[in-house]
């Protein structure tokens, strides 16, 4: 069942393990058939190592597993509320990359300080409230997927595809898994750069809005001349 979305997810979570944004069974990656309603996700503590499309744990939208002979991710709650919520996403990604962990740890969001920042996101990178203590002892996956989503009420998660969760660390996303763990291995970068940035110029502005917009503009929505066609 879902072959080809097996090896996506598999692809995408072996992605991030090259990129160095996961350390032993740190993360996970999952995909979505929107027609069938179905979510592809790694399984729980394997190691990446010995990690096959086969072990991937296929479920529906209710978390109930339809195929897999291991336990699905501890954190398929919260991939499961983003996709309901997120109609356009495709593909979700979790890592405790260092950097963006780090500003995830401080709680603070990422200013776009320049324009590698917004050739992708459109708009810096948002960090979420912290969880109540009733949030954490009852359903704290899935309290962190909805506190992803209250925090993007304003916001537009396809223009801003990452997340920093308050004291854990980021969720991306992205049109396809490819695409989420590509996100994920930019929202590092940024991350760090930002953090460099700021360590020789603390008070550094953010980017000024007319700049923000036209790198971010150039690369997507209708208008989008980078790249060839």
């Amino acid at each position: 069942m879902l072959k080809a979305l097996k090896e996506e997810v598999l692809e995408a979570n072996l992605e991030v393990v090259r990129r160095g944004l996961v350390l032993y069974t740190f993360g996970n990656a999952s995909g979505i058939d929107r027609k069938r309603g179905l979510v592809v996700i790694k399984p729980s503590g394997v190691d990446y190592a010995r990690l096959k499309a086969s072990d991937m744990v296929v479920l529906d939208l209710d978390g109930k597993v339809v195929e897999g002979r291991y336990r699905p991710s501890s954190d398929t709650a919260t991939h499961l509320v983003l996709y309901r919520a997120f109609e356009g996403v495709g593909g979700i990604v979790h890592t405790h990359s260092r950097a963006a962990t780090a500003w995830a740890q401080a709680q603070r969001e990422i200013p776009c300080l320049g324009t590698t920042h917004a050739d992708y996101f459109h708009g810096a990178i948002p960090v979420t409230p912290e969880l109540s203590a009733e949030e954490i002892h009852e359903g704290y996956e899935a309290n962190t997927g909805h506190a992803i989503v209250r925090r993007f009420a304003e916001l537009d998660p396809l223009a801003i595809p990452a997340v920093l969760v308050a004291g854990h660390a980021p969720f991306v996303w992205g049109p396809t898994p490819a695409g989420a763990a590509s996100n994920a291995v930019i929202l590092e970068e940024v991350a760090h750069l930002a953090m460099q940035t700021m360590a020789l110029r603390s008070d550094c502005p953010s980017l000024p809005g007319c700049l923000h917009d036209k790198h971010f503009l150039r690369k997507h929505g209708a208008s989008a001349y980078y790249g060839q066609q």
